[in-house]
């Protein structure tokens, strides 16, 4: 018999309704679960997860729809479960005091809190006999020895309670770096690096988009070839293991082997929006076309599988179907060739499939070995031959791979997240001019603009017409970010107005005057038992290594020393640590590279600035802003006063630290002062 749908059947999160029907008297993290535990005095369970978790779902199964388990937890606790994605300040919290217990983060993150709120106990996965054993210990000493679980709960409080710039001691020293220290930097990651498999030589292997950004700028900076050459190779053994969906294209979460080879199948947005960008930017600096093929046919996945008839982009797909990991993406020897037909060998040479299953019994992960110009050669054929061959090949799976049933779809619109994926096609258009990647990213900016503002605010989330949560800060400053970029390849102001009001936003509600960051949620929003700053770069770049890039990019653009101060005053402060342990701040790192050479401010007057802007992206040149206007007059921005044509044709104005450069009539002179400059 199913059960009653619990409290969780009225949420907007697909991961809480995954959990609607379990015998668990589940709360949704709010008000009433904390009343009630206190009302009630019981210790809480908070549970925290997200709907792509392949061990959330296992905890689940083992635990949470077990009735007997289901018994002592509302039996003797108040349970809340969270949606990480959309409460990522509870998660925050929450994974600190886990942290400070000295045990390993990570999902399904299980706190058990006083009825205040206050943590004690905490976890990860746990097996169902060891789960139910444990609630049974709480339960107990809670009765009859509280004192000593105050007295924990203390103890995690006072480390809660101090800020990482309290703990790390930052305090600004200057943001004066020099090409020797970014040499350091890239250093001190080389010794990390994996040189024969590409990125970090360690396993589960993430991409961290934002590490192979700051090489690229290395590179750029120093003319350090060994950064290159580690960029090349990461990006080329990610681009063909099977952390790629070769048949359907997108990235999923993370490699459990050191070879990219076994992913774990989620797919997420906000890894694929950060490696368009990474590999559009890697196109540039190298003209690979594998890197091309890449953001194309990722861009083609996003728009088959995640996009909204109103432009907004899904959070995320699953990794499980029918109850198997990765089930929907893998293939055995009998249905690739059932689907091929005479070209079934040859491909089944191309992705390296076996008879009895190259990853598991009868299931094959499709993944590359050669490029296709080797492969092209070891069969005879031309690479044009070739090319063709494997793109019918895969609009054969993929239309095979549709009759499956699918993974679940995390059908939540989160703004963070659609900022990350909206850079990532500004970043593609600049790269390679498909007017339809334009257009993507302007309907969803348009999107963001119409559904997710609250007032001259953010909401964090988006569902079935609602959104519901105030915007975090990590969600203000991905979003300034893209609109900020799409201004640069728009000169439509409309994108600069709204990254410069969602600054100011930001500022007036999240800025701490006192440390000089900014806190992660609003001054208005739910006060939590601890208010955190988020500083360190993971998988997804710190907020405040965003914003200070924000502050200094939007500085410069419309002359406002302010934003500027305030971000060279952040960057100084993580200095000491950007330059000893540069793999957690590697964000902070890539602003660091603008400070070692003049950023350039370029600007275009004249006829389809639109197209002339495009010079300036043919090549990897990241220290450099552009604004534009077909005419002096035709805007406010000081950077464009006085700028009128010259001989009346489009002119390029050049100047760095308001030192300008004569005026010029073509891009490739603009160009050629700037290399002069660096």
């Amino acid at each position: 018999m199913p059960h009653q749908a619990n409290r969780l059947i009225n949420s907007s999160s697909p991961y809480l309704l995954q959990h609607a029907y379990n015998p668990v008297d589940w709360f949704p993290w709010g008000e009433e679960a904390l009343e009630r535990a206190k009302k009630e005095d019981k210790p809480i369970i908070v549970s925290i997860g997200y709907s792509a978790c392949h061990w959330c779902h296992v905890m689940e199964r083992e635990s949470f729809e077990n009735e007997k388990i289901a018994e002592i937890m509302n039996a003797h606790f108040v349970c809340i479960k969270v949606d990480r994605e959309e409460r990522p300040d509870v998660d925050q919290v929450y994974m600190d005091a886990v942290h400070a217990m000295g045990l390993q983060g990570g999902w399904p993150l299980n706190a058990i809190l006083l009825p205040d709120q206050r943590p004690f106990y905490g976890g990860t996965y746990f097996p169902a006999q060891g789960w139910a054993n444990l609630l049974l210990q709480i339960a107990k000493v809670f009765k009859k020895q509280r004192t000593e679980l105050e007295k924990s709960a203390e103890g995690f409080m006072n480390s809660l309670s101090v800020s990482d710039i309290q703990k790390y001691g930052l305090n600004s020293i200057g943001a004066d770096f020099s090409k020797a220290d970014l040499s350091q930097m890239f250093n001190i990651l080389n010794q990390n690096f994996d040189k024969e498999k590409g990125g970090m030589n360690k396993a589960p292997k993430f991409p961290m988009p934002v590490i192979y950004s700051f090489l690229l700028r290395e590179f750029e900076a120093n003319k350090n070839e060994a950064a290159l050459a580690h960029v090349k190779l990461t990006l080329n053994k990610m681009a063909f293991g099977g952390l790629y969906d070769q048949i359907g294209g997108g990235f999923t979460r993370y490699s459990t082997d050191a070879d990219w080879f076994a992913p774990h199948f989620e797919k997420m947005l906000y890894d694929n929006g950060q490696l368009v960008s990474l590999y559009s930017e890697g196109f540039q600096a190298t003209k690979d076309p594998l890197y091309k093929e890449i953001v194309f046919q990722t861009i083609e996945w996003l728009q088959r599988e995640m996009t909204t008839e109103e432009g907004g982009f899904y959070s995320a797909l699953d990794a499980d179907s029918e109850g198997e990991e990765g089930k929907f993406y893998c293939w055995t020897a009998s249905e690739f060739r059932e689907v091929l037909g005479p070209d079934a060998e040859l491909m089944f040479a191309y992705y390296n499939l076996t008879e009895k299953g190259n990853w598991e019994p009868q299931k094959n992960i499709p993944h590359r070995s050669l490029t296709d110009s080797e492969f092209a050669k070891t069969h005879y054929l031309s690479l044009e031959e070739l090319q063709d061959l494997v793109k019918a090949a895969n609009l054969k799976l993929l239309k095979q791979r549709e009759n499956k049933v699918r993974p679940g779809l995390d059908d939540k619109i989160l703004s963070g997240w659609n900022g990350l994926m909206l850079k990532g096609l500004v970043d593609a258009y600049a790269s390679f001019q498909v007017p339809e990647f334009l257009q993507m990213a302007i309907k969803n900016a348009e999107f963001i603009c119409s559904k997710m503002k609250n007032g001259k605010g953010l909401f964090r989330n988006y569902k079935a017409g609602k959104a519901s949560i105030d915007a975090y800060l990590e969600d203000y400053a991905a979003v300034t970010q893209a609109f900020n970029a799409l201004y640069q390849v728009t000169f439509d102001e409309k994108w600069l107005n709204q990254a410069v009001q969602l600054t100011e936003y930001t500022i007036e509600h999240f800025y701490d005057e006192e440390e000089r960051f900014f806190f992660f949620t609003n001054d208005e929003s739910e006060k939590l038992i601890a208010r955190k700053k988020e500083i360190f770069d993971n998988v997804i770049p710190g907020s405040n290594s965003l914003m200070a890039q924000n502050l200094y990019t939007l500085g410069t653009i419309t002359s406002n020393q302010t934003y500027t101060d305030m971000a060279i005053e952040m960057l100084g402060r993580v200095k000491k640590m950007v330059m000893v342990e540069p793999q957690y701040l590697t964000n902070w790192a890539c602003l660091a590279t603008q400070m070692v050479t003049p950023t350039a401010e370029i600007v275009i007057v004249g006829d389809d600035i639109q197209t002339q802007a495009f010079s300036f992206f043919d090549q990897f040149m990241p220290n450099k802003v552009l604004v534009g206007a077909e005419n002096e007059g035709k805007s406010k921005l000081e950077l464009l006063t006085n700028r009128g044509r010259l001989n009346d044709q489009t002119t390029f104005y050049v100047c760095f630290n308001k030192a300008c450069q004569l005026p010029v009539n073509s891009a490739s002179e603009a160009i050629n002062l700037i290399q002069d400059i660096k």
